[in-house]
């Protein structure tokens, strides 16, 4: 089968399964729910105290699209173990690299796609509540964090799918990741400090900072955050070639 056959079928997959499709839209739809209720709710309160940070503050809501991310990487690719569906896909397409390479450029083009979109949907609809505290893409550094952002997404996305390829389990690596980087990361950023910097949340999160602090800037976070999402698919794609079905 062609390569442009593989991506288009791949394509067909994400939007006709609810579970994938679903997680791909949470992503835009839950930020954009969470912006607009704290910037509407406490957005002029937080931003009054002396400490915040406005920019950073103005992507909060992607704490809870990496979730979104997160689900739609490992469901993307976990439904090729329900029922048998993988030995079907390996019929239809018998060289597993270029199954890999297919399913995974869809991955992480929809997810910087959707992330894009709402990295900048987010940050432009929050403003419009902060009143005097509000900051355009012309700020320094809004630009930079907000297309940084988006590639954040995506990179999330890649590094559960290729994580669910090895593991062949959504729930297991939604088990893992989402505790990790909602209380793990900042416990061990609490003991470790710096070398904190270097987890994949919080080395791709510097690209948010106006004013990156520590031992990596904003786009040296983000290549980190890279790094980790290719040894996952790295992974992936040996487990995929090397296991029977």
């Amino acid at each position: 089968m062609p390569a442009t056959a593989v991506l288009h079928s791949e394509w067909i997959k994400i939007r006709s399964v609810r579970s994938v499709f679903g997680s791909l839209a949470a992503i835009l739809l839950v930020t954009m729910a969470i912006t607009l209720l704290t910037a509407a709710t406490v957005g002029r309160a937080e931003a009054d105290d002396a400490d915040a940070e406005l920019l950073f503050g103005a992507f909060y809501a992607l704490n809870f699209g990496q979730i979104a991310a997160i689900s739609f990487g490992a469901t993307a690719v976990s439904t090729e173990y329900a029922n048998g569906a993988l030995r079907m896909s390996l019929a239809a397409v018998p060289n597993r690299t270029r199954f890999f390479a297919a399913k995974v450029s869809l991955i992480g083009a929809a997810g910087l796609g959707v992330g894009l979109v709402t990295s900048f949907s987010a940050f432009l609809a929050g403003q419009l509540f902060m009143g005097e505290y509000a900051i355009g893409l012309d700020a320094p550094g809004a630009l930079r964090a907000a297309f940084g952002g988006g590639v954040y997404l995506a990179l999330m996305a890649l590094f559960a799918a290729g994580l669910t390829f090895l593991l062949r389990s959504a729930v297991a690596v939604l088990s893992v990741l989402i505790p990790f980087i909602l209380i793990v990361s900042f416990v061990v950023g609490d003991v470790v400090g710096s070398a904190a910097d270097y987890l994949p949340d919080r080395a791709g999160q510097l690209i948010l900072h106006q004013h990156a602090e520590g031992s990596l800037g904003p786009w040296a976070g983000l290549a980190v955050t890279a790094a980790w999402a290719a040894a996952a698919l790295l992974a992936g794609w040996w487990a995929l070639k090397r296991r029977d079905v």
